[in-house]
Protein backbone atom coordinates (compact mmCIF):
# COMPACT_ATOMS: atom_id res chain seq x y z
CA UNK A 1 0.00 0.00 0.00
CA UNK A 2 1.44 3.18 -0.84
CA UNK A 3 1.27 6.08 1.44
CA UNK A 4 0.82 9.71 0.63
CA UNK A 5 3.18 12.38 1.26
CA UNK A 6 4.27 13.74 4.40
CA UNK A 7 6.14 16.84 6.02
CA UNK A 8 10.06 15.04 6.74
CA UNK A 9 10.02 14.75 10.71
CA UNK A 10 6.11 14.28 10.95
CA UNK A 11 4.67 11.35 13.02
CA UNK A 12 2.10 9.23 12.20
CA UNK A 13 2.07 7.30 15.78
CA UNK A 14 3.45 8.08 18.89
CA UNK A 15 3.49 5.31 22.20
CA UNK A 16 3.98 6.24 25.64
CA UNK A 17 1.75 7.23 28.83
CA UNK A 18 0.16 10.16 27.02
CA UNK A 19 -0.35 11.39 23.63
CA UNK A 20 -1.39 14.58 21.10
CA UNK A 21 -3.01 14.19 18.07
CA UNK A 22 -4.10 17.12 15.65
CA UNK A 23 -4.20 18.49 11.69
CA UNK A 24 -0.61 19.92 12.54
CA UNK A 25 2.61 19.21 13.92
CA UNK A 26 2.93 22.69 15.44
CA UNK A 27 0.01 22.38 17.22
CA UNK A 28 0.88 18.58 18.58
CA UNK A 29 4.00 19.70 19.29
CA UNK A 30 2.50 23.31 21.72
CA UNK A 31 0.10 20.42 23.57
CA UNK A 32 3.48 18.84 24.42
CA UNK A 33 5.20 21.60 25.59
CA UNK A 34 2.48 22.07 27.57
CA UNK A 35 2.29 18.91 29.37
CA UNK A 36 6.02 19.01 29.89
CA UNK A 37 5.58 22.28 31.48
CA UNK A 38 2.89 20.79 33.93
CA UNK A 39 -0.11 21.27 32.26
CA UNK A 40 -2.96 18.69 31.91
CA UNK A 41 -4.94 17.66 29.11
CA UNK A 42 -7.36 20.68 29.43
CA UNK A 43 -4.43 23.01 29.36
CA UNK A 44 -2.58 21.52 26.15
CA UNK A 45 -5.90 21.01 24.24
CA UNK A 46 -6.81 24.68 24.38
CA UNK A 47 -2.93 25.40 23.51
CA UNK A 48 -2.84 23.15 20.45
CA UNK A 49 -6.10 24.96 19.74
CA UNK A 50 -5.12 28.09 19.59
CA UNK A 51 -1.80 27.28 17.79
CA UNK A 52 -4.35 25.23 14.97
CA UNK A 53 -5.94 29.12 14.79
CA UNK A 54 -2.60 30.19 13.92
CA UNK A 55 -0.76 27.86 11.24
CA UNK A 56 -4.35 26.64 9.61
CA UNK A 57 -6.46 29.45 9.48
CA UNK A 58 -7.94 27.49 6.35
CA UNK A 59 -9.54 25.37 9.25
CA UNK A 60 -10.64 27.04 12.18
CA UNK A 61 -9.66 30.04 14.65
CA UNK A 62 -10.83 32.37 17.39
CA UNK A 63 -13.80 33.65 14.86
CA UNK A 64 -15.30 29.98 14.62
CA UNK A 65 -16.91 27.74 17.72
CA UNK A 66 -16.00 24.63 19.29
CA UNK A 67 -17.12 21.93 21.33
CA UNK A 68 -15.33 19.33 23.63
CA UNK A 69 -15.78 16.05 25.73
CA UNK A 70 -13.50 15.68 28.56
CA UNK A 71 -12.94 12.58 30.69
CA UNK A 72 -11.67 13.03 34.29
CA UNK A 73 -10.38 9.56 35.95
CA UNK A 74 -12.71 8.48 38.47
CA UNK A 75 -16.00 9.93 37.22
CA UNK A 76 -18.52 7.76 35.34
CA UNK A 77 -19.52 10.47 32.34
CA UNK A 78 -17.47 12.60 30.38
CA UNK A 79 -17.91 16.40 30.63
CA UNK A 80 -19.89 18.16 27.39
CA UNK A 81 -19.42 21.89 26.22
CA UNK A 82 -20.95 22.95 23.79
CA UNK A 83 -19.48 26.14 22.65
CA UNK A 84 -21.39 27.05 19.61
CA UNK A 85 -22.40 30.61 19.13
CA UNK A 86 -25.93 32.41 18.44
CA UNK A 87 -27.29 34.25 16.06
CA UNK A 88 -27.52 37.50 16.37
CA UNK A 89 -30.23 40.47 17.18
CA UNK A 90 -30.78 41.06 13.09
CA UNK A 91 -30.44 37.47 12.00
CA UNK A 92 -33.82 37.87 11.30
CA UNK A 93 -35.43 34.99 8.56
CA UNK A 94 -38.30 37.46 7.73
CA UNK A 95 -36.08 40.27 6.70
CA UNK A 96 -33.44 37.76 4.78
CA UNK A 97 -35.95 36.53 2.67
CA UNK A 98 -37.33 40.32 2.49
CA UNK A 99 -34.09 40.60 0.33
CA UNK A 100 -35.10 37.99 -2.44
CA UNK A 101 -32.93 35.00 -0.54
CA UNK A 102 -33.95 31.59 -0.18
CA UNK A 103 -30.93 30.31 1.42
CA UNK A 104 -28.25 32.52 3.96
CA UNK A 105 -25.04 33.01 1.62
CA UNK A 106 -21.98 31.90 3.50
CA UNK A 107 -20.25 35.38 2.49
CA UNK A 108 -23.08 37.50 3.66
CA UNK A 109 -22.76 38.89 7.75
CA UNK A 110 -26.27 36.76 8.11
CA UNK A 111 -24.05 33.47 8.00
CA UNK A 112 -21.75 34.86 11.04
CA UNK A 113 -23.16 33.73 14.41
CA UNK A 114 -21.60 35.07 17.64
CA UNK A 115 -17.75 32.79 18.26
CA UNK A 116 -17.72 30.71 20.15
CA UNK A 117 -13.83 29.58 20.14
CA UNK A 118 -12.69 32.15 23.19
CA UNK A 119 -15.59 30.89 25.61
CA UNK A 120 -14.71 27.60 25.05
CA UNK A 121 -11.23 28.17 25.81
CA UNK A 122 -12.08 29.91 29.47
CA UNK A 123 -15.14 27.01 30.49
CA UNK A 124 -12.43 24.29 29.41
CA UNK A 125 -9.51 26.03 31.70
CA UNK A 126 -12.05 26.63 34.21
CA UNK A 127 -13.13 23.92 35.38
CA UNK A 128 -10.68 21.48 34.22
CA UNK A 129 -7.11 23.41 33.22
CA UNK A 130 -4.30 23.72 36.16
CA UNK A 131 -2.04 27.09 34.26
CA UNK A 132 -3.85 30.06 33.50
CA UNK A 133 -4.48 31.42 29.44
CA UNK A 134 -1.75 33.51 29.56
CA UNK A 135 0.35 30.81 29.78
CA UNK A 136 -1.49 28.26 27.38
CA UNK A 137 -1.47 31.00 24.66
CA UNK A 138 2.42 31.45 24.79
CA UNK A 139 3.57 28.97 21.95
CA UNK A 140 0.46 30.72 19.95
CA UNK A 141 1.53 33.95 20.48
CA UNK A 142 5.24 33.32 19.72
CA UNK A 143 4.52 31.63 16.47
CA UNK A 144 2.29 34.62 15.28
CA UNK A 145 5.07 37.00 15.88
CA UNK A 146 8.22 34.96 15.02
CA UNK A 147 6.16 33.25 11.94
CA UNK A 148 6.07 29.55 10.85
CA UNK A 149 6.26 27.78 7.59
CA UNK A 150 2.92 28.01 5.45
CA UNK A 151 1.88 24.17 5.11
CA UNK A 152 0.75 23.09 1.53
CA UNK A 153 -2.95 23.26 2.78
CA UNK A 154 -2.44 27.36 3.93
CA UNK A 155 -0.18 27.75 0.65
CA UNK A 156 -3.32 26.00 -1.84
CA UNK A 157 -6.11 28.16 0.39
CA UNK A 158 -4.27 31.41 0.63
CA UNK A 159 -4.02 30.73 -3.19
CA UNK A 160 -7.22 30.13 -4.09
CA UNK A 161 -8.63 32.85 -1.50
CA UNK A 162 -6.32 35.65 -2.53
CA UNK A 163 -8.76 37.68 -3.91
CA UNK A 164 -11.16 38.13 -1.13
CA UNK A 165 -8.30 38.22 1.66
CA UNK A 166 -5.65 40.08 0.56
CA UNK A 167 -7.83 43.53 0.40
CA UNK A 168 -8.70 42.95 4.21
CA UNK A 169 -6.80 44.33 7.09
CA UNK A 170 -7.27 40.93 9.07
CA UNK A 171 -5.14 39.39 6.76
CA UNK A 172 -1.72 41.16 7.74
CA UNK A 173 0.82 39.14 7.24
CA UNK A 174 -0.67 36.16 4.98
CA UNK A 175 1.10 37.68 2.12
CA UNK A 176 3.64 39.35 3.36
CA UNK A 177 4.79 40.43 -0.08
CA UNK A 178 1.07 40.71 -1.84
CA UNK A 179 1.23 37.56 -3.14
CA UNK A 180 0.30 33.76 -1.71
CA UNK A 181 2.92 32.38 0.49
CA UNK A 182 4.70 29.15 -1.00
CA UNK A 183 4.56 25.81 1.14
CA UNK A 184 7.03 26.08 3.34
CA UNK A 185 7.41 30.01 3.25
CA UNK A 186 7.85 32.15 6.63
CA UNK A 187 4.15 33.70 7.42
CA UNK A 188 3.89 35.30 10.48
CA UNK A 189 0.64 37.47 11.86
CA UNK A 190 1.28 40.06 13.83
CA UNK A 191 -2.48 41.53 14.08
CA UNK A 192 -3.29 37.92 15.36
CA UNK A 193 -0.35 37.88 17.75
CA UNK A 194 -1.70 41.03 19.45
CA UNK A 195 -5.38 39.99 20.00
CA UNK A 196 -4.45 36.72 21.33
CA UNK A 197 -1.76 38.41 23.40
CA UNK A 198 -4.40 40.67 24.83
CA UNK A 199 -7.01 37.66 25.15
CA UNK A 200 -4.08 35.74 27.18
CA UNK A 201 -4.18 39.02 29.70
CA UNK A 202 -7.74 39.98 29.98
CA UNK A 203 -9.36 36.52 28.45
CA UNK A 204 -13.24 37.08 27.18
CA UNK A 205 -13.57 40.43 27.57
CA UNK A 206 -10.61 41.30 25.73
CA UNK A 207 -12.28 39.40 22.69
CA UNK A 208 -16.31 40.18 23.12
CA UNK A 209 -15.91 43.67 24.29
CA UNK A 210 -13.41 46.63 23.47
CA UNK A 211 -11.48 46.94 20.15
CA UNK A 212 -12.18 43.52 18.92
CA UNK A 213 -15.99 43.84 19.92
CA UNK A 214 -16.69 46.61 18.29
CA UNK A 215 -14.94 45.19 14.82
CA UNK A 216 -17.45 42.17 15.07
CA UNK A 217 -20.31 44.46 15.07
CA UNK A 218 -18.98 46.73 12.18
CA UNK A 219 -18.09 43.39 10.03
CA UNK A 220 -21.46 42.16 10.27
CA UNK A 221 -23.03 45.36 9.96
CA UNK A 222 -25.09 44.83 13.45
CA UNK A 223 -26.51 41.45 12.66
CA UNK A 224 -24.32 40.85 15.68
CA UNK A 225 -24.69 43.34 18.57
CA UNK A 226 -23.15 44.39 21.73
CA UNK A 227 -25.55 42.67 23.70
CA UNK A 228 -24.66 39.44 21.91
CA UNK A 229 -21.36 39.89 21.95
CA UNK A 230 -21.72 40.28 26.00
CA UNK A 231 -24.10 36.77 26.17
CA UNK A 232 -21.22 33.61 27.15
CA UNK A 233 -21.67 31.21 24.08
CA UNK A 234 -19.93 28.50 26.22
CA UNK A 235 -22.70 25.59 27.90
CA UNK A 236 -21.88 22.73 30.19
CA UNK A 237 -24.53 19.87 28.81
CA UNK A 238 -25.46 16.65 28.87
CA UNK A 239 -23.76 13.73 26.40
CA UNK A 240 -25.56 11.39 24.17
CA UNK A 241 -24.23 7.97 24.72
CA UNK A 242 -25.00 4.31 23.41
CA UNK A 243 -23.12 0.98 24.73
CA UNK A 244 -21.83 -0.55 21.20
CA UNK A 245 -19.30 -2.21 19.77
CA UNK A 246 -18.48 -3.44 24.03
CA UNK A 247 -17.68 0.19 24.90
CA UNK A 248 -19.98 3.37 25.62
CA UNK A 249 -19.53 5.99 22.70
CA UNK A 250 -20.50 9.62 23.57
CA UNK A 251 -20.94 12.09 21.78
CA UNK A 252 -22.31 16.33 21.77
CA UNK A 253 -26.28 16.11 21.41
CA UNK A 254 -27.78 18.62 18.88
CA UNK A 255 -27.26 20.91 17.61
CA UNK A 256 -24.47 18.44 16.09
CA UNK A 257 -25.01 16.00 14.10
CA UNK A 258 -22.63 13.42 16.04
CA UNK A 259 -25.75 11.22 17.19
CA UNK A 260 -24.98 10.22 13.31
CA UNK A 261 -21.65 8.54 14.16
CA UNK A 262 -23.45 6.43 17.42
CA UNK A 263 -26.37 5.03 15.48
CA UNK A 264 -24.49 4.33 12.40
CA UNK A 265 -22.34 2.58 14.58
CA UNK A 266 -25.24 0.47 16.18
CA UNK A 267 -26.84 -0.39 13.34
CA UNK A 268 -23.73 -1.76 11.95
CA UNK A 269 -22.96 -4.15 14.65
CA UNK A 270 -26.58 -5.61 14.91
CA UNK A 271 -26.43 -5.92 11.19
CA UNK A 272 -23.23 -8.44 12.32
CA UNK A 273 -21.50 -8.19 9.24
CA UNK A 274 -18.43 -10.40 8.63
CA UNK A 275 -15.17 -8.94 10.59
CA UNK A 276 -12.71 -8.91 8.15
CA UNK A 277 -12.64 -5.51 6.26
CA UNK A 278 -11.63 -6.80 3.08
CA UNK A 279 -15.26 -8.59 2.78
CA UNK A 280 -17.81 -6.61 0.40
CA UNK A 281 -20.66 -7.07 3.16
CA UNK A 282 -18.13 -5.28 5.80
CA UNK A 283 -18.32 -2.64 3.26
CA UNK A 284 -21.56 -2.85 2.53
CA UNK A 285 -23.20 -2.83 6.07
CA UNK A 286 -21.08 0.40 7.12
CA UNK A 287 -22.75 2.32 3.58
CA UNK A 288 -26.38 1.24 4.62
CA UNK A 289 -25.80 1.84 8.41
CA UNK A 290 -24.67 5.47 7.50
CA UNK A 291 -27.27 5.67 4.81
CA UNK A 292 -30.14 4.69 7.16
CA UNK A 293 -29.71 7.64 9.61
CA UNK A 294 -28.08 10.30 7.68
CA UNK A 295 -31.16 11.44 5.77
CA UNK A 296 -32.67 11.97 8.80
CA UNK A 297 -30.38 14.93 10.37
CA UNK A 298 -31.91 18.39 8.68
CA UNK A 299 -35.56 17.37 9.56
CA UNK A 300 -33.77 16.73 13.28
CA UNK A 301 -30.82 18.39 14.25
CA UNK A 302 -30.89 22.22 15.15
CA UNK A 303 -31.06 24.26 18.57
CA UNK A 304 -32.30 21.72 21.33
CA UNK A 305 -35.04 24.31 22.69
CA UNK A 306 -36.51 24.13 19.28
CA UNK A 307 -35.71 20.23 18.59
CA UNK A 308 -38.53 17.55 17.18
CA UNK A 309 -36.96 14.91 19.44
CA UNK A 310 -35.75 14.95 22.78
CA UNK A 311 -31.82 14.32 22.20
CA UNK A 312 -31.78 11.63 24.34
CA UNK A 313 -34.52 9.74 22.17
CA UNK A 314 -32.14 10.07 19.05
CA UNK A 315 -30.30 6.48 20.04
CA UNK A 316 -33.22 4.66 21.48
CA UNK A 317 -32.86 1.52 20.39
CA UNK A 318 -36.47 0.85 19.37
CA UNK A 319 -35.97 3.63 17.06
CA UNK A 320 -33.07 2.14 16.11
CA UNK A 321 -34.26 -1.09 15.75
CA UNK A 322 -37.04 0.24 12.68
CA UNK A 323 -34.35 1.49 10.70
CA UNK A 324 -32.19 -1.96 11.17
CA UNK A 325 -34.95 -3.47 10.29
CA UNK A 326 -34.98 -2.35 6.49
CA UNK A 327 -31.71 -2.83 5.75
CA UNK A 328 -30.88 -5.70 3.83
CA UNK A 329 -27.08 -6.97 3.44
CA UNK A 330 -27.77 -8.12 0.03
CA UNK A 331 -28.97 -5.00 -1.84
CA UNK A 332 -28.89 -1.15 -1.44
CA UNK A 333 -31.91 0.46 0.65
CA UNK A 334 -33.34 3.51 -0.88
CA UNK A 335 -33.69 6.05 1.77
CA UNK A 336 -34.55 10.11 1.16
CA UNK A 337 -31.65 12.29 -0.36
CA UNK A 338 -29.45 14.30 2.62
CA UNK A 339 -28.28 17.89 1.45
CA UNK A 340 -24.96 18.96 1.54
CA UNK A 341 -22.90 20.20 4.43
CA UNK A 342 -19.17 20.71 3.24
CA UNK A 343 -16.99 22.21 5.70
CA UNK A 344 -13.45 23.89 7.08
CA UNK A 345 -12.60 21.68 10.69
CA UNK A 346 -9.70 20.76 12.96
CA UNK A 347 -9.93 18.11 15.42
CA UNK A 348 -7.94 17.17 18.25
CA UNK A 349 -7.45 15.02 20.85
CA UNK A 350 -5.13 14.83 24.14
CA UNK A 351 -4.68 12.34 26.73
CA UNK A 352 -2.36 13.27 29.78
CA UNK A 353 -0.22 10.75 32.03
CA UNK A 354 -3.02 11.35 34.43
CA UNK A 355 -5.96 9.72 32.63
CA UNK A 356 -7.32 13.49 31.47
CA UNK A 357 -8.47 13.02 28.07
CA UNK A 358 -9.80 15.40 25.75
CA UNK A 359 -12.05 15.66 21.98
CA UNK A 360 -12.02 18.92 20.61
CA UNK A 361 -12.90 20.10 17.28
CA UNK A 362 -12.83 23.34 16.12
CA UNK A 363 -14.08 25.12 13.55
CA UNK A 364 -14.59 27.99 10.81
CA UNK A 365 -17.02 26.17 8.72
CA UNK A 366 -16.46 26.56 4.87
CA UNK A 367 -12.71 27.05 4.86
CA UNK A 368 -11.63 30.07 6.43
CA UNK A 369 -15.10 30.83 7.06
CA UNK A 370 -17.57 33.90 5.55
CA UNK A 371 -14.05 35.64 4.23
CA UNK A 372 -15.16 38.54 6.65
CA UNK A 373 -12.35 39.77 8.39
CA UNK A 374 -12.78 41.34 11.85
CA UNK A 375 -11.34 44.39 11.18
CA UNK A 376 -7.72 44.98 11.45
CA UNK A 377 -7.21 42.22 14.67
CA UNK A 378 -6.15 39.48 12.57
CA UNK A 379 -8.66 36.57 12.14
CA UNK A 380 -11.90 35.95 10.25
CA UNK A 381 -15.41 35.18 11.52
CA UNK A 382 -16.94 32.25 10.52
CA UNK A 383 -19.92 31.27 8.21
CA UNK A 384 -21.47 28.82 10.66
CA UNK A 385 -24.85 30.80 10.29
CA UNK A 386 -25.48 29.44 6.89
CA UNK A 387 -25.96 25.98 8.61
CA UNK A 388 -29.69 27.78 9.42
CA UNK A 389 -32.48 27.11 6.88
CA UNK A 390 -35.04 30.19 5.78
CA UNK A 391 -38.09 27.94 5.32
CA UNK A 392 -40.81 28.81 7.77
CA UNK A 393 -41.14 27.49 10.90
CA UNK A 394 -38.77 25.01 10.31
CA UNK A 395 -36.80 24.17 13.60
CA UNK A 396 -33.93 25.33 12.01
CA UNK A 397 -34.99 28.36 11.05
CA UNK A 398 -32.85 31.01 11.52
CA UNK A 399 -33.70 33.23 14.47
CA UNK A 400 -31.92 35.82 16.97
CA UNK A 401 -30.13 33.91 19.60
CA UNK A 402 -30.80 30.44 18.19
CA UNK A 403 -27.97 28.00 17.53
CA UNK A 404 -27.53 26.60 14.01
CA UNK A 405 -27.23 23.21 13.19
CA UNK A 406 -23.68 21.96 13.42
CA UNK A 407 -21.89 19.72 11.31
CA UNK A 408 -18.75 19.29 13.99
CA UNK A 409 -19.33 15.87 15.38
CA UNK A 410 -16.16 14.35 18.44
CA UNK A 411 -16.37 11.20 19.89
CA UNK A 412 -14.98 9.85 23.08
CA UNK A 413 -15.23 6.19 24.06
CA UNK A 414 -15.33 4.49 27.65
CA UNK A 415 -15.82 0.99 29.08
CA UNK A 416 -16.50 1.04 33.00
CA UNK A 417 -16.46 4.66 33.30
CA UNK A 418 -12.41 4.00 31.76
CA UNK A 419 -11.54 6.31 29.04
CA UNK A 420 -10.86 3.90 25.89
CA UNK A 421 -10.85 6.34 22.94
CA UNK A 422 -10.39 9.65 21.55
CA UNK A 423 -12.43 9.88 17.71
CA UNK A 424 -13.02 12.40 15.27
CA UNK A 425 -12.22 14.40 12.47
CA UNK A 426 -12.85 17.61 9.87
CA UNK A 427 -15.40 16.99 7.16
CA UNK A 428 -18.69 18.55 6.93
CA UNK A 429 -20.83 15.76 6.01
CA UNK A 430 -18.21 13.38 5.94
CA UNK A 431 -17.95 13.21 9.58
CA UNK A 432 -19.58 10.92 10.86
CA UNK A 433 -19.40 8.52 7.79
CA UNK A 434 -15.66 8.69 8.37
CA UNK A 435 -15.93 7.86 11.73
CA UNK A 436 -18.08 5.24 11.87
CA UNK A 437 -15.34 3.51 9.43
CA UNK A 438 -13.07 4.01 11.53
CA UNK A 439 -14.50 2.94 14.36
CA UNK A 440 -15.50 -0.34 12.65
CA UNK A 441 -12.15 -1.06 11.56
CA UNK A 442 -10.61 -0.70 14.93
CA UNK A 443 -13.35 -2.28 17.00
CA UNK A 444 -14.82 -5.29 14.98
CA UNK A 445 -12.34 -5.87 12.40
CA UNK A 446 -9.70 -5.31 15.36
CA UNK A 447 -6.99 -2.91 13.72
CA UNK A 448 -4.88 -0.59 15.97
CA UNK A 449 -5.62 2.81 15.15
CA UNK A 450 -2.58 3.60 13.10
CA UNK A 451 -3.77 0.36 10.54
CA UNK A 452 -7.15 1.50 10.29
CA UNK A 453 -5.74 4.97 9.10
CA UNK A 454 -4.57 3.40 6.35
CA UNK A 455 -7.94 1.77 5.26
CA UNK A 456 -9.79 2.57 2.13
CA UNK A 457 -12.43 5.38 2.48
CA UNK A 458 -15.44 5.54 1.30
CA UNK A 459 -18.11 8.66 0.90
CA UNK A 460 -21.95 8.32 0.07
CA UNK A 461 -22.38 11.06 -3.30
CA UNK A 462 -26.00 11.23 -3.44
CA UNK A 463 -25.87 14.31 -1.27
CA UNK A 464 -23.81 16.00 -4.23
CA UNK A 465 -25.26 14.62 -7.25
CA UNK A 466 -28.75 12.59 -6.50
CA UNK A 467 -27.61 9.48 -7.36
CA UNK A 468 -26.92 6.22 -5.20
CA UNK A 469 -22.98 6.62 -5.91
CA UNK A 470 -20.11 5.61 -3.56
CA UNK A 471 -17.24 7.00 -4.24
CA UNK A 472 -13.51 5.40 -3.07
CA UNK A 473 -10.06 5.81 -2.52
CA UNK A 474 -8.91 3.76 -5.02
CA UNK A 475 -6.97 0.82 -2.81
CA UNK A 476 -10.23 -0.55 -2.16
CA UNK A 477 -10.01 -4.16 -3.01
CA UNK A 478 -11.57 -4.84 -6.26
CA UNK A 479 -14.06 -7.68 -5.38
CA UNK A 480 -15.79 -4.92 -2.66
CA UNK A 481 -15.99 -2.70 -5.69
CA UNK A 482 -17.54 -5.09 -7.78
CA UNK A 483 -20.31 -6.54 -4.79
CA UNK A 484 -21.02 -2.78 -4.45
CA UNK A 485 -21.85 -2.36 -7.82
CA UNK A 486 -24.42 -5.61 -7.88
CA UNK A 487 -26.03 -4.16 -4.65
CA UNK A 488 -26.76 -0.87 -6.38
CA UNK A 489 -24.16 1.21 -4.61
CA UNK A 490 -23.07 2.77 -8.35
CA UNK A 491 -19.41 2.79 -6.85
CA UNK A 492 -16.83 4.87 -8.45
CA UNK A 493 -12.59 5.47 -7.90
CA UNK A 494 -12.07 8.84 -6.54
CA UNK A 495 -8.73 10.44 -7.93
CA UNK A 496 -6.10 8.74 -4.98
CA UNK A 497 -5.84 9.63 -1.38
CA UNK A 498 -8.57 12.24 -0.29
CA UNK A 499 -6.95 14.77 2.20
CA UNK A 500 -10.85 16.25 2.67
CA UNK A 501 -11.84 12.80 3.74
CA UNK A 502 -10.02 13.33 7.13
CA UNK A 503 -7.51 14.06 8.84
CA UNK A 504 -8.97 11.92 11.44
CA UNK A 505 -6.73 11.94 15.43
CA UNK A 506 -7.23 8.93 17.45
CA UNK A 507 -5.99 8.42 20.69
CA UNK A 508 -6.35 4.89 22.60
CA UNK A 509 -5.27 2.80 25.46
CA UNK A 510 -4.25 4.03 28.96
CA UNK A 511 -1.43 3.42 31.44
CA UNK A 512 1.92 3.00 29.37
CA UNK A 513 0.61 1.77 26.47
CA UNK A 514 -1.42 5.33 25.44
CA UNK A 515 -0.86 5.23 21.48
CA UNK A 516 -1.79 8.56 19.42
CA UNK A 517 -2.68 7.85 15.37
CA UNK A 518 -2.66 10.54 13.09
CA UNK A 519 -3.93 10.55 8.95
CA UNK A 520 -1.30 10.31 6.51
CA UNK A 521 -4.00 11.68 4.01
CA UNK A 522 -2.60 15.38 5.14
CA UNK A 523 0.89 16.02 5.22
CA UNK A 524 1.05 18.87 8.56
CA UNK A 525 -0.97 16.19 11.22
CA UNK A 526 1.58 14.80 13.70
CA UNK A 527 0.85 12.07 16.73
CA UNK A 528 3.55 13.21 19.71
CA UNK A 529 3.98 11.69 23.28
Amino acid sequence: MTLPGRLAGARVTSHGTRAAVTPHHLASRAAIEILDGGGNAADAAVAANATLGVVAPETCGIGGDLFALIQVPGRETPAALNSSGHAGAGARAEVIRGEGLTRIPVESPYAVTVPGCVDGWEAILEEYGSLPLSRVLETPVALAESGFPASPQLARALEMLAGDLRPQPASAGLYSDGTPPAAGALVTRPTLAATLRAIAAAGREAFYAGDVGDAIVSATAGVIDRDDLARRQADWIDPIPVDVLGWTGWTIPPNSQGYLTLAAAWLFENLDPPHDPTHPRFTHAAIEAYRAMAWERDRLVCDDRFSPIDPDDLLDTGRLEERLSRIDLDTRTDWPTPPPAPGGTAFLCVRDGQGMGISLIQSNYHGIGSRIGAGDHGFFLHDRGSGFTLEPGHPNEIAPGKRPLHTLSPTLWTSDGSLQMLLGTRGGDFQPQTLLQMVTYMRWAGLDGTTAQLQPRWTTAEWRTNDPGVVFEPHLDTGVVEALREWGHHPRPAPGWMPGWGPVSVITGHGDGVVGAADPRVAATAALS
